[in-house]
């Protein structure tokens, strides 16, 4: 850990290029593939468990009140975004596969990531109550917005919405959550009293990443295009994360939102989940190959961890620095 330090080097981040690299050269296969899950399952639940412990119900109810800050993060996840996914399939339509171009439409039409926006929302010191209905909101609303962006920008009509999508969300963010808010009389003081607990914040977001790797990797995508072709996919998603990014952080300060409700809107804003977009594109697009399609997202996603880890860390420190100055 020392020696990280003294090379400037962010052991999160670290942590999340070898989950990368060790999905694409060691991917989860067989039996691993389930066993992933199924980790997977149990770190999101303990994550929401953990969140929902540490939160006082009325912190709870003040994230349900912020209506102005759940509507401009919804206006950059399903407007702003699709805009610019438009923008960017005009420019470069003409350079890149057509698989590739609606991968790029793809990224731009999906819900916000649940676990890595609230979880960097926590490490980064910001509104993790508010994060947490945003984000939750996000998701729910993308089971029906993103097929029907998907069918009024993509021309697909192949596309159906289960109960079941609604209802996993539920199991996965809402009950953990829910059961963390009512042991806290229980749990809350212990939790407080130990904060290495939030190495499940970080934890979760490794798995995660590991877990995309991988189903690229089985999925074969890395070999369906050239490197140029790839080199310049990431050259756009960078693009569109370095806009968003920027946009979330200069619009919400414009108007007057507090710091922690700015650093909320910047990390559920710019999100896209890459756990609703693989098995949502699966069913959008049944009877096509996906391969292509889901390799803008697989780039993006690992770009936006990236990007918003560092972010996180930075905006962590900052409070570390202010808090060791007052006293």
């Amino acid at each position: 850990m020392k020696l990280l330090r003294r090379l400037h080097i962010d052991p999160f981040i670290l942590a999340i290029v070898t989950a990368a690299v060790t999905g694409t050269l060691l991917p989860a296969e067989g039996w691993g593939v389930p066993t992933v899950d199924w980790l997977s399952n149990i770190t999101v639940f303990a994550l929401f468990y953990l969140f929902g412990a540490r939160l006082s119900p009325a912190e709870t109810l003040s994230g349900l009140k912020n209506w102005r800050l759940h509507l401009l993060i919804l206006s950059f996840t399903f407007i702003m975004f699709p805009i610019l996914g438009q923008l960017m399939s005009l420019a470069f339509g003409w350079l890149l596969p057509h698989g590739l171009i609606m991968g790029i439409v793809y990224i731009s039409i999906l819900p916000s990531t649940v676990q890595s926006s609230i979880a960097f929302t926590s490490i980064a010191k910001g509104n993790v109550p508010a994060a947490i209905v945003s984000a939750s909101t996000s998701n729910i609303l993308g089971v029906f917005l993103t097929p029907a962006l998907a069918a009024l920008l993509m021309q697909s009509q192949n596309f159906v919405v289960t109960p079941e999508s609604i209802l996993e969300i539920g199991l996965q963010i809402f009950l953990p959550f829910v059961l963390g808010q009512v042991t806290r009389r229980w749990t809350g003081k212990w939790i407080e009293a130990h904060p290495q607990t939030k190495i499940v914040d970080r934890g979760t977001i490794v798995i995660v990443v590991y877990s995309a790797f991988s189903s690229a990797k089985r999925e074969n995508i890395w070999a369906q295009v050239n490197w140029w072709e790839i080199a310049l996919v990431l050259a756009i998603a960078l693009t569109m994360l370095g806009i968003m990014l920027f946009a979330t952080w200069i619009t919400p300060k414009k108007l007057g939102f507090p710091r922690g409700d700015v650093i909320a809107i910047q990390f559920c804003g710019t999100k896209k989940s890459l756990a609703t977009g693989l098995p949502m594109a699966s069913v959008l697009f049944s009877g096509t190959p996906v391969g292509l399609l889901i390799l803008p997202l697989v780039l993006f996603h690992q770009a936006q961890l990236m990007a918003c880890a560092t972010l996180a860390d930075r905006y962590s420190k900052q409070v570390e620095d202010t808090a060791n100055e007052s006293e």
